[in-house]
């Protein structure tokens, strides 16, 4: 399966709504690139919509992870949004969940921006 990503600004803040896996290759090159771009571009507000992921392997935690230190190196922040069950599993085995603002609601996230 193939990894797609769009992008779009919503009360200020970039949601980057993902489909597919996050694996070596495509899938982490292109979500590090995405990053990358949008921080260049002066967004520090970021959510990742993980809703259409269906699997997440080491290297695209890797990528999340050098995503979130380089927009929080920059004085912004990466936010989650929509996790399946497998992608929270895997965020709790890892601890990674305590290093994420993860939310379920759209709204939410960007409204907890904000706040």
């Amino acid at each position: 399966m193939s990894f797609k990503a769009t992008s779009r600004e919503v009360g200020g803040v970039m949601v980057i709504d993902m489909d597919g896996r996050i694996t070596l290759g495509e899938g982490s090159t292109l979500l590090r690139d995405l990053i990358r771009k949008h921080l260049a571009s002066g967004h520090k507000k970021i959510v990742i919509n993980l809703a259409g992921i269906n699997y997440i392997d080491s290297t695209g935690l890797g990528e999340l992870v050098s995503g979130y230190r380089l927009v929080k190196s920059e004085g912004g922040e990466i936010k989650l949004l929509n996790l399946n069950k497998k992608v929270s599993d895997l965020l709790q085995i890892t601890k990674l969940y305590t290093v994420f603002d993860i939310h379920t609601q759209e709204a939410q996230a960007v409204a907890s921006f904000q706040s």
